[in-house]
């Protein structure tokens, strides 16, 4: 077997199922908490069997996650909108993509709180967590910054919780405000060390 074969495409029946799913669960969440939507709900809604949603996932939490993984990389994109290269600094102002990420997450929010736990943990928080420090991680080393891992571990931490216990109402904040206080909070992280 040539390294070839190993690098194919998906299957693109599994994945326009999966994506069925996901816009199911989505669909189901939109009337009912994720705690409330069962797995038979979200089948009859896709057109597809229980045992072809256990091929996929398994669980709804998995689901879950797999139909919010749109919410994490539309987080660590509007975080790094500003960036035209590797030695480009950071504005003042946060920019637009991130009060424009926090609306479109508030309007998910009762989801998100079902996956995302006040501090920022659960499977949705973890996830975010990892894909943020990898990628504050590398750029932070690629512009030759010292201290990248400490820098970028700090960073996704407290983006993370500050975001889960803002959809969870402890921080209390409109997305405007929020993506200013978050910003300023961010930039200081970088020049710390």
């Amino acid at each position: 077997m040539s390294p070839q074969d190993d690098a194919r495409a998906p299957d693109p029946r599994t994945a326009r199922t999966r994506a069925r799913l996901r816009e199911s669960l989505l669909a189901e969440c939109a009337g009912h908490p994720l705690a409330e939507v069962s797995v038979s709900a979200v089948v009859r809604r896709a057109k597809v069997g229980r045992a072809t949603f256990y091929l996929h996932y398994e669980d709804l939490t998995a689901l879950a996650v797999d139909a919010c993984a749109d919410v994490v990389h539309a987080a660590v994109d509007a975080l790094h909108a500003w960036q035209t290269g590797p030695a480009a600094l950071p504005p003042a102002r946060p920019p637009a993509a991130l009060a424009g990420f926090l609306a479109g997450a508030a309007e998910r929010a009762p989801l998100y709180r079902t996956l995302l736990l006040p501090g920022g943990g659960g499977p949705l928080g973890d996830r975010l967590h990892r894909e943020l420090r990898e990628r504050a991680r590398a750029e932070r080393a690629a512009a030759g910054a010292p201290h990248p891992d400490l820098v970028a571990s700090a960073v996704a931490a407290s983006f993370t919780g500050v975001l889960a216990d803002w959809l969870h109402d402890t921080v209390p904040a409109g997305p405007a405000d929020l993506a200013e206080h978050l910003w300023r909070l961010l930039l200081a992280l970088h020049r710390a060390v």
